[in-house]
């Protein structure tokens, strides 16, 4: 715990320290990689430690973010004094009312019907929003202007990523706090065993919806914070491209781990700014990471993190470095084939490309990596072959190698059973 706590206060200062360095761009993304973290983290605590799996959280997300536009433009018009630094509580209000409300209904289903209950409601909200213009603003949404407050104008970027670092440190506080009370300890039970839960004497049906409703309300903050900081909305934000992109979020950083939902969303928010910028496939890439962490490490990013911080001492680091770096080695060479192979047909099956073709007769070169490739020439569809083939080998081999160390380690502390291998593939018991 005392190593956890140096780790989080360094990251703590590091995000306090760092974003004045930093350009205007960078300062917008780390703004949305906060929202991001602070939802899955929200999310988590319905599908994490609830075990209720939601496809419709979008709806509370879009709830908090629409409330505190409402806000914004009594306090921009002078109806109502409200300081701006206090605006996501309205949005938190108004989103753990409609939690209750939805989780009264969707709650008294479970599994895979509780899932389409969520995600009708929040296709409900989808396809009323374009047409209900005095609450939501049709298909244009509203917008607003963040009003001075405290003595801060909120004019500037960065003094937005105060405000929301500040929103989602507390909120995340609290949300750990809540793992740590016997209702928290009652949620986990909730997950493992419902009925169990019941012939207990605890009223399982009740439980579920403020579980429900709490991830709700601190989903309506992230909702709010993201309002604050584009000052606007529309429709979009109730619709199943957010509620898919929480459960990536989540999915990739491990719903097991009370971090590891806001790893997901932080890295994949990151990757998304820096690629999006370079490649219009970047869609494709981050569905490509969704898939490898699902099949190879099933309990995410922060799950291997675990893993490897659980047997840290017992762990034979110095042989396990060699390996580790031919697979990072391996790794790298088969990303370089994939992505070579995904730009060349990004650009060789464009448009662009196309009436290029067809403007002069010639197939001309294109560039990837910095280097110009013809079309048809051998070595261009080589290249890609020559990376892939080899890193894949290196990775079985290197993989195999990990696996026997792990294993040995294993057997050294538990006897003949290697789980800790298992332990590596899952990411964490």
């Amino acid at each position: 715990m005392r190593y956890a706590l140096i780790a989080i206060l360094a990251l703590l200062a590091l995000l306090i320290i760092a974003p004045p360095l930093l350009g205007t761009g960078w300062q917008y993304a780390l703004i949305n990689a906060l929202i991001a973290a602070l939802f899955a983290a929200a999310f988590n605590l319905l599908v994490g430690q609830g075990g209720m799996l939601s496809f419709g959280h979008a709806a509370y997300f879009g709830v908090g973010a629409f409330t505190v536009i409402h806000l914004m433009q009594s306090v921009e018009y002078g109806d109502i004094p409200f300081p701006t630094v206090l605006l996501p509580l309205a949005g938190a209000a108004v989103s753990l009312l409609c939690g209750a409300l939805a989780g009264f209904f969707a709650t008294m289903r479970s599994g895979v019907y509780f899932a389409l209950v969520t995600l009708a409601l929040a296709e409900l909200l989808h396809s009323l929003a374009p047409h209900w213009d005095e609450m939501f603003g049709g298909e244009a949404g509203l917008s607003s202007m963040r009003m001075p407050s405290l003595g801060f104008t909120f004019g500037s970027t960065l003094e937005v990523y105060y405000l929301t670092l500040s929103w989602v440190v507390i909120c995340i506080g609290l949300l750990y706090a809540y793992t740590r009370t016997p209702f928290g300890r009652l949620t986990l039970a909730l997950r493992d065993n419902e009925q169990r839960i019941r012939f207990m004497g605890f009223n399982a049906h009740g439980t579920k919806i403020v579980v429900f409703a709490i991830s709700a309300m601190f989903s309506g903050v992230a909702g709010s914070l993201m309002a604050i900081s584009n000052e606007t909305a529309n429709y979009s934000v109730f619709s199943t491209q957010v509620s898919a992109l929480v459960v990536l979020h989540t999915f990739v950083g491990g719903s097991t781990i009370f971090f590891g939902p806001i790893v997901g969303a932080c890295v994949l928010s990151l990757f998304t700014f820096v690629v999006s910028g370079v490649t219009h496939s970047w869609m494709l890439y981050q569905g490509i990471i969704f898939v490898l962490v699902m099949l190879f490490a099933p309990k995410g990013i922060g799950g291997v993190i675990q893993a490897h911080i659980e047997q840290r001492h017992a762990l034979p680091w110095k042989r396990l470095a060699a390996p580790y770096a031919l697979a990072t080695l391996a790794g790298l060479m088969v990303a370089c084939a994939t992505v070579f192979v995904v730009q060349s047909l990004e650009i060789v099956l464009s448009r662009e490309y196309a009436a290029a073709v067809a403007r002069t007769g010639e197939y001309a070169p294109y560039t990837v990596f910095a280097r110009e490739w013809q079309v048809f020439h051998p070595f261009t569809w080589l290249f890609p072959v020559l990376l892939l083939v080899p890193g894949l080998y290196l990775l079985r081999r290197a993989f195999a190698r990990i696996k026997a160390l792990w294993d040995k380690d294993d057997d050294d502390d538990n006897g003949d059973v290697p789980a800790a291998t298992q332990q590596l593939m899952e990411g964490g018991r």
